[in-house]
């Protein structure tokens, strides 16, 4: 009876509460405080089922659109152009080499800006109406041949090729905020806050989800387009959220990553959403956002692998400014903001591990210490990174001793 006593007075307390605006987990208040969601966002008011009129549209089969997509120089950001086939390629290299315009693109100057775009993954495309519509995933390189700045993939390439009998894998945890046009969090009231994290991880509610049909869309619009795409879930801070691609074999984890990305970027522009990968969209006491990197090489995955999962650990503690700087960016400098040693991260500073504990640099999950087999995760990575960077250094560091 007394349980049932305090249990009742408890839930008066929460309710007297609940109307208060500290306490608003996702504003739903139409108020002086509180603007509509979207509604200075163009493409939220378009109407987009006039497209399928077009996409009804019966053509030649075989003309096949190809839309090709690149990094461009800020090394966060892609582009993309289409271009129309006679023919369905079945692997990259059927799809021809192509220009485009480097001085537009922050990777050249206009004097001799004809930059090579080189296929290097195909997707089925989730956006085209054609059946065998490709998106091509290229990259990319100047005028003299070599790569551009913002080119690590062919580096990763390199380390690949000489660390294939090793069978690494990579799988990698993106994750991400939804912002309304103005930069606001999804959802969050015009110059306020949200109530505390703590009821937004893995929530259901609409109290406390917001924009799950774009995630859910996401999950499905990659499986179609081949990405090894795993999961999805609601992070810490509300309006950020997770998914997770691979584990993969080699090149591709970090291809899918990218493709990814541009699907998450498409999608959101169909609902006139923003969506951000920088690290910490919002100061404060709030989560910032990580691309936590899992990797383990068939010695790793044998029996008692526990002892190459360390000595790769003991590796990695001794290249720490060398992982910081290529792991977002601006060589260190955005997870200068991410890294503070708290709020589930390490501290920037000082390279640290440690079984099961999300406040340090790189973790072995409970599982793999009590299977003394498996992988190990690096957590330092911020969620704006270029995959092919923090492959690269983490094989580099890890297979080849450079």
């Amino acid at each position: 009876m007394a349980l049932r006593v305090v249990g009742l007075l408890i839930r008066q307390e929460l309710s007297g509460l609940a109307g208060k605006p500290s306490m608003r987990m996702i504003s739903t208040s139409r108020g002086p405080n509180c603007a509509k969601i979207l509604e200075h966002s163009p493409n939220a008011h378009l109407n987009k089922t006039l497209l399928d009129r077009y996409n009804r549209l019966k053509y030649d089969p075989k003309y096949v659109q190809a839309t090709y997509v690149w990094i461009d120089g800020t090394g966060e950001n892609v582009r993309l152009k289409d271009r129309v086939l006679d023919y369905v390629p079945k692997k990259p290299e059927d799809v021809p080499s192509w220009q485009y315009d480097g001085s537009s693109t922050y990777q050249a100057l206009g004097g001799n800006s004809d930059m090579k775009l080189v296929p290097r993954a195909l997707y089925k495309d989730p956006f085209k109406a054609g059946e065998n519509d490709v998106i091509v995933l290229c990259d990319t390189y100047q005028p003299d041949g070599k790569p551009t700045a913002s080119n690590h993939r062919a580096a990763m390439q390199d380390a690949y090729n000489r660390t294939k009998d090793l069978e690494p894998w990579f799988g990698i945890e993106q994750e991400y905020t939804f912002l309304d046009i103005d930069g606001r969090p999804l959802g969050w009231p015009v110059g306020g806050f949200p109530g505390p994290q703590g009821p937004y991880y893995c929530a259901t509610g609409a109290q406390n989800v917001v924009a799950r049909d774009i995630a859910e869309a996401h999950a499905v619009a990659c499986l179609y387009a081949g990405v090894q795409f795993a999961g999805t879930n609601a992070e810490v801070m509300p309006a950020q959220w997770e998914y997770q691609v691979g584990p993969a074999l080699g090149m591709k984890c970090a291809d899918d990553l990218w493709i990814s990305r541009y699907i998450l970027w498409r999608i959101a522009e169909d609902y006139g959403v923003v969506v951000t990968f920088d690290p910490k969209p919002m100061e404060g006491n709030w989560n910032g956002a990580g691309g936590h990197c899992n990797f383990s090489t068939k010695p790793m995955r044998a029996e008692n692998g526990i002892k190459a999962i360390e000595a790769a650990i003991e590796k990695l503690s001794k290249k720490h400014d060398k992982h910081i700087k290529a792991y977002d960016p601006r060589g260190g400098k955005d997870n200068e903001r991410r890294l503070v040693g708290r709020l589930e991260t390490s501290s920037i500073d000082k390279f640290s591990w440690g079984v099961a504990d999300r406040g340090t640099s790189v973790r072995i999950p409970r599982g793999v210490a009590d299977a003394k087999k498996g992988y190990l995760e690096d957590r330092r990575p911020s969620s704006n990174c270029d995959p092919y960077a923090v492959c690269n250094a983490i094989l580099t560091t890890c297979l080849l001793d450079e």
